[in-house]
């Protein structure tokens, strides 16, 4: 049977999820991978909670059963948040695979890796987000580059001794402005 990467994920997700394709809930989204033999590995992703942007506040709402893992976070100051860019979940926004960077025009036509597109073949996104409070199983925060309603995949504390900022770091040209 010839089945295409993309159908296959799709596939993947339309099995494992419940409810819709996108939907947020505590249940699996998919994902994929591939390994060395280019044979086709499929591996589950659980969101963790969800992004609420809500009357200018904008928080992590943990579902219920990951608030334990809350426990200690409020002694950081600082988060890593991997999220899901679900509303770019579409085969065809997979399989872009250059960008102006910044839907800017005058930018140089680059990489998906070489810059922070939405539209990537595995869609998980990074933010570094400042926390404000942690209350019953929500973390406020101060930003986040989310839609209200996306999947959280992680949470991991920023640590200034294993995440400092390196020495010598190199920018090309059309990020320097």
């Amino acid at each position: 049977m010839n089945i295409s990467r993309r159908d296959a994920v799709l596939r993947g997700l339309a099995i494992m999820s419940s409810g819709g394709f996108c939907k947020v809930t505590d249940t699996t989204v998919g994902a994929e991978t591939m390994n060395e033999a280019k044979s086709e590995t499929f591996f589950a992703l659980y969101p963790v909670g969800e992004v609420k942007k809500q009357y200018g506040s904008i928080k992590l709402q943990i579902f219920n059963k990951y608030c334990d893992a809350l426990k200690g976070l409020d002694g950081f100051s600082h988060v890593f948040v991997l999220y899901w860019f679900d509303r770019n979940d579409t085969p065809e926004k997979r399989s872009i695979l250059q960008v102006h960077p910044r839907g800017n025009r005058k930018n140089p036509l680059t990489g998906v890796f070489a810059c922070r597109a939405p539209v990537r073949p595995n869609l998980i996104a990074l933010s570094l987000c400042k926390i404000l409070a942690i209350e019953n199983g929500t973390i406020v925060i101060d930003k986040i580059d989310a839609f209200d309603g996306s999947p959280i995949l992680d949470i991991k504390p920023y640590i200034s001794s294993i995440n400092r900022k390196p020495k010598d770091i190199r920018l090309p040209d059309w990020l320097k402005d």
